[in-house]
């Protein structure tokens, strides 16, 4: 569940989470397959399939996996999965994005209303709540990345991002989605790969809850992201 501030700390405790789901790894097996499909099967000159790897490493997936990810994408009997978004809202009507690749909408819909209308929430229309978010491509490294922030501000300014977060957890590194893959790519020559990245979607105003809605939200997000089409789900709560 991606906020704001508390995107760095929340990346940290899913990717434990994450790991441990079996279907985890097919997720991220997907995602590796659409991005060689669609472009270069080399990452160097792929930055989709290069951040889809990069979020692999991450969650210790094999690189054997990786690699029949990668080589699936060149056999004619793989499915075709389309990026599809749906929006909501949850429980205490905080605002709900999923994310999905599917090879079949009309099979993903229905599953992803029901597990809205069953877990307190409500999915709307394209739209409905897209606009209280912002499209943005965020990047973590711990703080031991750089001597200061001083210095990891040069480095961000140098590679081109927007601006820098600075927590007790670490860097955030946030830039324009068209600069992302670039920005990504030069931090990384400079201070190794990151812990984490990804484009995402951040609230405009985030949402406080008591721990009671918190649970109650936190139980939709679970089921959500138990569905083997959804590969993210990113809601408005801080």
């Amino acid at each position: 569940m991606s906020g704001h501030s508390k995107w760095s700390t929340i990346k940290h405790k899913k990717a434990a989470t994450d790991a441990a789901r079996s279907g985890h790894f097919t997720k991220l097996a997907r995602e590796i397959t659409m991005a060689a499909k669609l472009g270069d099967k080399n990452p160097d000159n792929n930055p989709r399939l290069r951040l889809a790897i990069l979020n692999a490493r991450k969650a210790s997936m094999p690189n054997d996996n990786i690699k029949r990810a990668i080589d699936k994408a060149a056999d004619k009997n793989t499915e075709n999965y389309v990026a599809v978004r749906y929006e909501g809202y949850g429980p205490s009507n905080v605002p709900v994005i999923v994310e999905a690749l599917t090879d079949n909408p009309r099979r993903t819909v229905p599953e992803v209303r029901s597990a809205f209308a069953k877990n307190g929430g409500n999915m709307g229309e394209e739209g409905s709540v897209v606009f209280m978010f912002t499209r943005a491509g965020l990047i973590f490294y711990p703080l031991s990345v750089a001597k200061s922030e001083d210095e990891m501000t040069e480095a961000i300014m140098e590679a081109g991002a927007d601006d820098l977060e600075t927590s007790a957890e670490g860097y955030i590194v946030k830039a324009k989605p068209d600069d992302f893959m670039a920005v990504q790519k030069a931090l990384s020559d400079k201070l190794g790969e990151p812990e984490n990245a990804e484009i995402t979607w951040l609230p405009n105003m985030p949402m406080d809850l008591d721990d009671t809605a918190y649970a109650k939200l936190e139980k939709l997000v679970d089921v959500l992201e138990a569905n083997d089409d959804v590969q993210k789900v990113i809601t408005a709560a801080n």
